[in-house]
């Protein structure tokens, strides 16, 4: 492995579910890995209620923006990078037709001066029971 590469294994985040880190280095570029609202060792989620089984009851989409915000904002400062330095962000929600518009005023309150690109997909699920994960990059300097 080349000396300009580095894992990111933060330790405020909530832990990933698979053999991966929250985010990689390589040079001046950081690739953080899907990030979900979900609570650093829990299995918490902000706005989300679940059956004994762990099927979805009903959510929030509000609480759980939040959350994957403060979540990335963590993987971003450990890392030494800071939120000014997103340069791309994607989004995936479960539910665009029900959430794009809470999710939106949402983006806009953390992302008023910094503004990267964004794509928002909606996909049928995702890996726990969450209804939102963000996919980004930003810039070390």
């Amino acid at each position: 492995m080349s000396q300009d590469v580095k894992y990111i294994h933060a330790t405020k985040a909530p832990e990933p579910v698979g053999p991966y880190p929250h985010a990689r280095r390589v040079g001046n570029l950081l690739f953080l890995s899907g990030i979900g609202p979900r609570e650093r060792d829990s299995k918490h989620i902000p706005g989300v209620e679940l059956d004994s089984q762990g099927n979805i009851v009903s959510y929030d989409i509000e609480p759980q923006c939040h959350s994957v915000f403060k979540n990335v904002r963590s993987v971003l400062e450990e890392a030494g990078a800071s939120w000014e330095n997103l340069v791309d962000v994607t989004v995936f929600l479960t539910n665009m037709r029900a959430d794009f518009a809470t999710f939106n005023r949402v983006y806009a309150e953390y992302f008023k001066v910094n503004q990267p690109c964004r794509t928002t997909v909606e996909v049928s699920s995702l890996p726990t029971p969450i209804a939102i994960e963000l996919k980004c990059i930003a810039t070390i300097d």
